[in-house]
């Protein structure tokens, strides 16, 4: 590591956050043959990719902002292409399955409701967003071990899921393979800019300095971004998980609540609770997360469980992402989401590529942070 007195000047960019999102950006700036030197917190950071449900999920995303759904479903269509790459570039494979996902409902009123929230979305996509509802005889036939409490389904073949573990080990190594400078331990609290003709000179933490920096640190986000004109209000938000030991193979799909992985564990969850930056479990939580889980497959009643975690989103207040460029300094760019898995593939192929000097995806336009200062704006929340 570089002398504390010395600044390092070889960087195109400078990534700030060895999360998800942080490791995707670097990845697709350094498949363009960009210099990337990636500052990362370590594990005393709030880990939300090390928390997360592992879901590649389209289904019911986007309702009352349209741009979001084209985004998520650019993301998971591009999946296969990235599990590729970061197995030629790390060895690793993430265990990327698309077989599509289900969503249950348990009652004719839950139903009626999800349908009309997915026949929005697909109106609004002109079509380019396919779904079917099922009743309970046409889910329990795609899906066998569904409980008598089921009434019906919705299904996408757009879902999928990968081993979210897996996936941040495939992009740390693809990374370093890809000649990404990775930094470990490194928290990040002052940054300074610079500008210049043509753009911007920044230094962070006075020992690294690059003409552009990308802000991908999460909860860390507000703090960095009013440094460099940028707004990034994102919160903490607690979802609590619980795995299961491994059992014979039961379900072919991802679904929104219960997964069983590609080495035969059983994940359940989630929950979504304000609970500030309390990361800790609570025992009524889990029990209502075991409860759902065996109202809706009754095999996983005798199912011994063998840990639990709880996990902190980071959260805009729409729950939307925010991406955007500082117009005081340009070449600062933030970028936040809580759905790192997800967008992983966007992230790599599309946002990097705006962060190199490409025109911005059309679809994140909206996603700017200053819309947060509008009083009159008032979106739907994300789901």
């Amino acid at each position: 590591m570089s002398n504390t007195n010395t600044i390092s000047s070889g960087s195109d960019a400078i990534v700030i956050g060895g999360g998800l999102v942080g490791c995707a950006v670097a990845y697709g700036l350094a498949r363009q043959g960009a210099q990337v030197t990636l500052l990362d917190e370590g594990d005393q950071a709030f880990r939300a990719s090390r928390g997360n449900f592992g879901l590649v999920w389209v289904q019911g995303k986007g309702f009352g902002m349209t741009p979001y759904a084209r985004w998520t479903r650019s993301s998971a269509g591009l999946w296969p292409q990235l599990a590729q790459a970061l197995r030629e570039d790390s060895g690793v494979d993430v265990r990327l399955e698309q077989p599509g996902g289900f969503c249950f409902t348990f009652s004719d009123e839950e139903q009626e409701e999800r349908r009309q929230r997915m026949q929005a979305i697909q109106d609004e996509l002109a079509g380019d967003y396919p779904f079917e509802m099922l009743d309970r005889q046409e889910a329990v036939a795609r899906v066998p071990a569904l409980g008598p409490a089921v009434t019906g389904a919705s299904y996408t073949p757009m879902d999928g899921h990968v081993n979210p573990l897996k996936l941040l080990r495939a992009l740390h190594a693809a990374n370093l393979k890809r000649g990404v400078r990775y930094v470990s331990g490194q928290a990040v609290k002052t940054l300074a800019a610079q500008p210049r003709a043509g753009g911007s000179l920044f230094t962070v933490e006075g020992r690294w300095q690059a003409p552009r920096v990308v802000l991908a640190a999460g909860l860390g986000n507000p703090g960095l971004a009013e440094q460099l004109g940028l707004h990034a209000p994102v919160v903490p938000n607690r979802g609590q998980v619980l795995i299961g030991e491994r059992a014979a193979r039961f379900l072919d799909y991802p679904t929104l609540n219960v997964r069983q992985t590609d080495e035969g564990t059983i994940q359940l969850g989630d929950s979504m609770e304000e609970v500030g930056f309390n990361d800790n479990v609570t025992t009524g939580v889990l029990a209502n997360i075991a409860q759902r889980g065996v109202r809706t497959f009754p095999v996983l009643a005798g199912l011994r469980l063998v840990r639990a975690w709880g996990a902190l989103r980071v959260m805009s207040p729409d729950g939307f992402p925010i991406y955007d460029e500082s117009s005081r300094y340009p070449g600062a760019f933030v970028t936040t989401c809580h759905s790192g898995v997800t967008l992983a593939a966007a992230h790599a192929f599309r946002l990097a590529p705006w962060v190199a000097g490409a025109p911005r995806p059309q679809e994140i336009a909206v996603f700017q942070g200053e819309r947060f200062l509008n009083p009159h704006y008032r979106p739907s929340h994300a789901h």
